[in-house]
């Protein structure tokens, strides 16, 4: 008895343990019951309660994690002997020591390259320090005395003659390091050693390491583009000597937009609002034009509404919706809602002719301009015509394009708010960095004019399909300046298909093309030289298409033609290629920040590579060809598919980067030992652009959209009403134009109602709207706004989409670059991409992958595992 009594704890734990097993095998098989019966009953019987740390009766699932127990399978035995053939025999704990001792090894030399390297950075860190007082007393003090459109030139002509002889002994030491041949040892050291500044460099805060970064940088860069230059063409192979100068070509076309994009980025101005006059009297008339050809009138309602509760003098501001598709609903919707209504007789130069048209029919000292989809906020005008009034000599200010719809590379990758779109950069940092040099341009929408200085160029330029940007290339040539506010005071809707994102970026790419023949910046009066360069580079930028092309097929020339088209050795290449990409991906990173990540913007290039390179060349050419297209706002994909016409390029780019993958396998197997390191050159870069392409293919693969209004999350307080009365406090977690969805405390208060009251807040007013209760659950609560009539909706686009703080945080949504990360991020996409690719080809292709996954996924379920033990010490 004495004994049972001090067994009795034990059997009742272990009852309880087989009682749970037991009562959980009711949804295995018949197999796979009696197998864990038996285990369990043998485990109770005759094991220990505990082994090697683990419960017995979990040892098998615990030892052999790669079978189902609940579901046996006929090869279940040999997945057994496989794991413990490895448990016993593959996997010693000596390896384990090993590795501790290997480690512990490694921190004890860590300590004192520690200490050192703190020596050495707290020497640099004493030079930056002084480097840092030094630039920001020079720029930031002269920038924020003179924030005008010459803020950037006075920094020129603050330099002394010491300054002056720096500059120049600098660039002497650049040109010996660029141009002096070293030996393959000289090279390594000179490399190293440029690295090992840029890792310690980039440890240092401030702006004074940041330049030195891009000076290093530049260096490396230059350097290699001299070596490719003067030592790297085969001049014994006509197809060699020819293929070389092409790509020779590309990479000094990449290297030209790497030092004007330095220069363009290096000091953003991070331009404030500026204070508008306390007298509202003496505040200054505008024109509102809402331009308008086929898009639905519900997307041009929204900007409408917006507008009419502009935070300007309402005898001061003038809404014109200008209907170029001469649609009576717009007339009748206009006068509803009291907005003037403009139709002009005829139907030429586009959106340019339409705003033209406008000018003559209106008179007020400034024009702002907003694309029919572009939803300004209530504080639009308070935050741009401060800086207008203040400077006589400004033309324009120009705000963000920000977008509340994923676009498609956001949509088909399933990015959105979580990596940067293609535009972030360009309104993020690079109009930013055009302030400071007086060159901001105008972009069509979101932005106010002056009056004068718009007539005096002859209204918005018309020879040119971006007629946004000509028109302000103009405008700086008469000597008017420009203004950046980096300020998402707007929002509109992004392009919903791949096909309407390239037709839109073919027609950007055009016109940029055309201005540089017909206008070129580098050329003619009126531009300072800075400007010139702002205005070159980002016509240089969309003439990418070409060599983008040759980037993506230059390994396979030697590869499947057996031509070299880089005549250097397999390591000396290294020796230079990899420190110029190190160097420029490591300040780009830095740069760009949040707003562009690694590696992403190739693929944004390679999507439009081939659309963009064929009217652009034929632009350079014939500059006069081509017309205007209207991109489509507002549409819906029925159902998810893979747009094979828009694909055709990446697809065949795909095929040969393949075939030179295989013949590349081959060569190394049966070709001349001597060209084995080249091959495995080649083979890395085409994995690399395989990489790319794999993203690229993926943006084909349209994913569906039923919503014709996007929805957009916000963490906005609110207050419910219920029919009984009572009031409960809520949190819209997102809204739309149908309806919003709250966050409560408890939704069980709300099953029982199918309609309730929410009230918004704009400022100190509050304002009401019934709402339709969809669902309840788990404290969220979904709704649909009923037909609301124009004055409650004019009220719910202003507690909504022109809420003045609705977009403040879009810059704050991404974090940091991290360019392992990012490269994560394109290696996931291109997996995806072609698994996409190969589940939506032709048959029986489908069939064959779906097969061939299977076997890998079942050979994959043989795989050893390795298993956590608690070993005693």
């Amino acid at each position: 008895m004495p004994l049972l009594e001090l067994f009795k704890p034990w059997l009742q734990n272990e009852l309880r343990h087989q009682f749970i097993c037991l009562k959980g095998v009711r949804g295995y098989s018949i197999s796979g019951r009696v197998l864990v019966t038996v285990w369990l009953l043998f485990a109770f019987v005759f094991l220990k309660p505990r082994i090697a740390g683990v419960e017995s009766w979990r040892l098998p699932q615990h030892f052999f994690p790669q079978i189902d127990f609940s579901r046996p399978r006929i090869d279940d035995p040999i997945r057994a002997l496989v794991q413990l053939f490895w448990l016993m025999f593959i996997r010693p704990h000596s390896a384990r020591r090993s590795v501790k001792k290997t480690v512990g090894t490694a921190r004890h030399f860590a300590k004192y390259y520690q200490k050192l390297l703190a020596v050495l950075l707290g020497w640099f860190r004493l030079v930056l320090e002084w480097g840092n007082r030094h630039t920001e007393s020079h720029v930031d003090g002269t920038v924020s005395a003179n924030l005008k459109k010459r803020s950037a030139s006075s920094l020129w002509e603050r330099l002394s003659w010491r300054d002056g002889l720096l500059i120049a002994a600098v660039l002497v030491l650049s040109l010996l390091c660029i141009t002096v041949p070293f030996s393959l040892e000289a090279q390594a050291a000179f490399v190293c050693a440029l690295l090992f500044m840029a890792w310690i460099l980039q440890r240092m805060p401030g702006r004074f390491s940041s330049m030195l970064l891009i000076v290093l940088s530049l260096l490396v860069s230059t350097r290699y583009i001299w070596w490719r230059s003067t030592n790297t063409l085969n001049w014994d192979s006509p197809v060699g000597l020819t293929f070389g100068i092409v790509l020779l070509a590309a990479e000094i076309y990449a290297w030209v937009v790497l030092v004007l994009g330095y220069f363009q980025n290096i000091w953003p101005l991070k331009r404030t609002p500026q204070a508008l006059p306390e007298d509202v009297n003496t505040w200054p008339t505008i024109d509102l034009f809402i331009p308008t050809y086929n898009e639905e009138l519900d997307v041009v309602k929204a900007t409408v509404f917006a507008s009419l509760g502009l935070d300007w003098p309402q005898d001061k501001l003038n809404i014109h919706i200008l209907d170029d598709g001469k649609r009576d609903s717009f007339r009748d919707f206009a006068a509803q809602v009291g907005v003037n209504y403009i139709r002009r007789p005829v139907n030429n130069h586009a959106k340019a002719g339409n705003i033209n048209y406008a000018l003559t029919k209106t008179n007020a000292e400034y024009v702002a301009i907003f694309d029919c989809d572009h939803i300004p906020t209530r504080a639009f005008f308070q935050m741009t015509m401060g800086w207008l009034i203040k400077d006589p000599n400004l033309a324009l200010v120009q705000t963000p394009h920000h977008f509340y719809s994923p676009d498609p590379f956001e949509r088909n990758l399933a990015t959105f708010r979580k990596i940067p779109n293609e535009g972030n950069l360009f309104y993020g940092l690079i109009q930013d960095g055009n302030d400071l040099w007086g060159g901001t341009f105008f972009c069509g929408s979101c932005a106010i004019l002056r009056r004068k200085p718009l007539e005096e160029v002859g209204g918005i330029a018309v020879e040119t399909v971006t007629e946004d940007a000509h028109t302000s290339l103009r405008m700086h040539r008469k000597g008017y300046g420009s203004a950046y506010l980096s300020a998402p005071i707007s929002a509109g809707l992004a392009t919903e298909t791949l096909s309407a994102h390239i037709g839109q970026r073919i027609r950007w790419a055009r016109g940029m093309a055309q201005i540089l023949r017909l206008d070129n910046p580098l050329t003619g009066p009126g531009l300072r030289w800075q400007q010139r360069l702002c205005y070159f580079n980002a016509m240089l930028h969309f003439l990418s298409g070409v060599p983008r092309l040759i980037f993506l097929t230059a390994p396979l020339a030697f590869l499947l033609l057996h031509t070299y088209i880089i005549y250097a050795p397999a390591l000396v290449l290294l020796m230079y290629v990899i420190p110029h990409m190190v160097h420029t991906a490591s300040v780009n990173s830095m740069l760009q920040g949040k707003y562009r990540y690694s590696f992403w913007g190739e693929v944004y290039e390679s999507v439009l590579a081939w659309y963009v390179a064929r009217p652009t060349t034929v632009a350079l050419f014939a500059p006069h060809k081509g017309t205007f297209n209207v991109t489509a706002k507002g549409g819906t994909i029925e159902r998810d598919y893979y747009d094979w016409v828009i694909s055709k390029p990446y697809i065949a780019l795909v095929v040969l980067n393949v075939a030179g993958v295989i013949w590349g396998i081959v060569r190394i197997i049966s070709g001349p030992s001597e060209e084995i390191s080249a091959v495995v050159v080649n083979l890395m870069w085409t994995f690399y652009n395989m990489l790319i392409l794999g993203a690229a293919a993926a943006v084909g693969s349209e994913a569906k959209q039923v919503r014709t209004a996007p929805r957009v999350d916000v963490g906005i307080p609110a207050s419910l009403i219920l029919p009984t009365g009572h009031r409960i406090q809520a949190t819209v977690r997102d809204f739309s134009f149908g309806g919003l969805r709250f966050e409560v405390a408890d939704s069980s208060l709300l099953r029982n109602s199918t309609e309730l009251d929410v009230v918004l807040r704009r400022g100190n007013e509050e304002f009401t709207f019934p709402l339709h209760v969809v669902y309840a659950k788990d404290g969220v609560l979904g709704t649909r706004l009923p037909k609301l009539s124009v004055r409650q909706t004019i009220d719910y686009v202003q507690c909504t989409f022109a809420k003045a703080d609705t977009w403040v945080d879009w810059k704050e949504s991404y974090s940091e670059d991290v360019p392992s990360i990012s490269m994560g991020q394109v290696v996931s996409s291109a997996v995806q991409g072609y698994n996409r690719l190969l589940r939506n080809s032709p048959k029986p292709i489908p069939q064959i992958y779906a097969a061939v996954i299977w076997m890998v996924e079942g050979l994959a379920t043989f795989r050893p595992r390795n298993v956590a033990l608690a070993v005693r010490n």
